[in-house]
């Protein structure tokens, strides 16, 4: 039974409805995402909105859907997640890394491509340099599930003791520690 959902809510002048509502699908998403997937058009659609919220929220639906997924429909979005990852803006860098992650888990033969437009945040603009820290951060988070089969990339070594240096000490620590998991990796073979 499909259940129908108010999209015109997004519409709302009233910001407790607009983003409850937004907030609302999200957790839908999160733990039922085939509830949302006929409506896949609507967040392609979402995903172009003026209004960042909305478009973080369509961001992280279209990641959440990719667990559904049989027609691949999340994977034709790949090329529009690598340009607002690239797009030098943080929160939405932040959301597609978030979204590019749970389509790596869920279609793993995009890995090592997604993997690479990861890594090359390093060389995107951002407003300043404090943001690229917080993004390369949220890539180190976003390398950890993959660890076990990137372990010997080079170029994802490079990146994450680069990473080691971040002048943000977040940033900094969550790359001494995909160090040192890294080694035990080495020591295990």
């Amino acid at each position: 039974m499909a259940i129908i959902f108010d999209f015109e809510k997004f519409n709302s002048s009233d910001t407790k409805v607009k983003y409850g509502f937004a907030k609302e699908l999200l957790k839908i998403a999160s733990c039922t995402p085939e509830l949302l997937y006929e409506y896949f058009d609507q967040w392609t659609i979402l995903m172009k909105n003026k209004n960042n919220i909305l478009k973080w929220t369509a961001i992280d639906i279209i990641g959440y859907l990719s667990r559904v997924d049989k027609e691949d429909k999340t994977v034709e979005k790949i090329n529009d997640l690598f340009k607002l990852l690239h797009a030098g803006k943080l929160i939405t860098c932040n959301h597609a890394i978030f979204a590019l992650e749970l389509i790596a888990q869920n279609k793993h033969q995009y890995l090592p491509q997604i993997i690479d437009e990861l890594l090359a945040v390093s060389r995107d603009k951002f407003d300043t340099e404090e943001c690229k820290n917080i993004a390369t951060g949220k890539v180190l988070d976003a390398l950890k599930p993959f660890l076990g089969e990137i372990n010997n990339n080079q170029k994802v070594v490079e990146f994450i003791q680069i990473a080691s240096n971040n002048s943000r000490n977040s940033t900094k620590r969550k790359a001494e520690q995909l160090i040192r998991k890294l080694e035990k990796y080495k020591l295990l073979k």
